[in-house]
C-alpha cells in the first residue's frame, strides 16, 4: 500500500466505485501497463515530475551496446548545472566525448524529440553520432516506454552544434504506444514537457492528458 502524496487530489478517491467494476474489467490491460509503468513511475507521473537516475539509463543504455560492435560503452553523467556529459568508448576512435544541454526533450501529439546541444566535444562523423544518440535516448526514454526494440539507428538532424533525434516511431511501436487503457492510448495519455539535468539524473516535466474517470483509475492503481 502507497501513501496518497499531498498534492494528488483525496477526492479522487470517491470517485472510485463509479469505475471499480470497469476497472475489474481490465485485468490483462492493467498488467500490461504495470509492465510499462510500475506504481513508482506512475505515482510521479500522476505530480508531474519524473526522476531517472544515471545508474537507471545507463543500464538500460548498455543492455542495448552489442560486445561485438564498434561502440564498446556509452555513459552518461548529468549536474547540476543543467549540463549531461556522454562518453562513448569505441573501437576504432578511442574515447569520444561531448557535454551540453537538453534544449528538448518532448512527446506530445504523436512527436517525439529530443534536442540536445553540445557545449564542448570530441564528436565521431555523423553515422556513428546517430549510433550513440539512439542509445542515449532510448536510456531517456524506457522509463516512459517500457523496452524498446531499438533499430540501428534513428532519425537525426544536426544543425550547428544541436542534434536533434526524433524517436516518434519507436515510441508508436513500443508497449506504450500499443497499450490502451479504457480507450486511450498510453501514448496519447502522456505528455512530457521537458527534461532537465541535475545532480545524478534527469528531471522530466510530464503531465497525463486524461479525463477524470480514467485518472481515478490510475491513482487507484497506485494505491491498492
Amino acid at each position: 500500500m502507497i501513501d496518497l502524496p499531498a498534492n494528488i487530489d483525496t477526492s479522487l478517491q470517491a470517485g472510485w466505485v463509479q469505475v471499480q467494476d470497469q476497472v475489474a474489467d481490465y485485468g490483462p490491460t492493467l498488467e500490461k501497463i504495470r509492465k510499462v509503468w510500475d506504481k513508482q513511475s506512475l505515482m510521479a507521473l500522476l505530480q508531474g515530475h519524473v526522476f531517472v537516475s544515471d545508474d537507471l539509463m545507463n543500464e538500460a543504455i548498455a543492455k542495448k551496446v552489442p560486445a561485438d560492435g564498434g561502440v564498446k560503452a556509452i555513459h552518461i553523467t548529468s549536474h547540476e548545472n543543467g549540463r549531461m556529459d556522454i562518453k562513448a568508448e569505441t573501437t576504432r576512435h578511442g574515447t569520444l566525448t561531448m557535454s551540453g544541454d537538453i534544449e528538448d526533450f518532448v512527446h506530445k501529439d504523436g512527436q517525439s524529440y529530443m534536442v540536445y546541444h553540445v557545449r564542448s566535444k570530441r564528436l565521431p562523423g555523423h553515422g556513428l553520432m546517430s549510433w550513440i544518440f539512439s542509445r542515449v535516448s532510448l536510456g531517456m526514454a524506457q522509463r516512459f516506454a517500457g523496452d524498446l526494440d531499438l533499430p540501428e539507428e534513428l532519425p537525426m538532424q544536426i544543425q550547428g552544434n544541436r542534434v536533434r533525434i526524433d524517436y516518434s516511431q519507436l515510441v508508436a511501436s513500443s508497449s506504450l504506444g500499443q497499450t490502451e487503457f479504457m480507450g486511450h492510448k498510453l501514448a496519447d495519455m502522456l505528455v512530457i514537457k521537458g527534461a532537465t539535468p541535475k545532480d545524478g539524473g534527469i528531471e522530466f516535466a510530464t503531465s497525463l492528458n486524461i479525463p477524470p474517470e480514467v485518472r481515478m483509475a490510475l491513482l487507484r492503481m497506485v494505491l491498492e
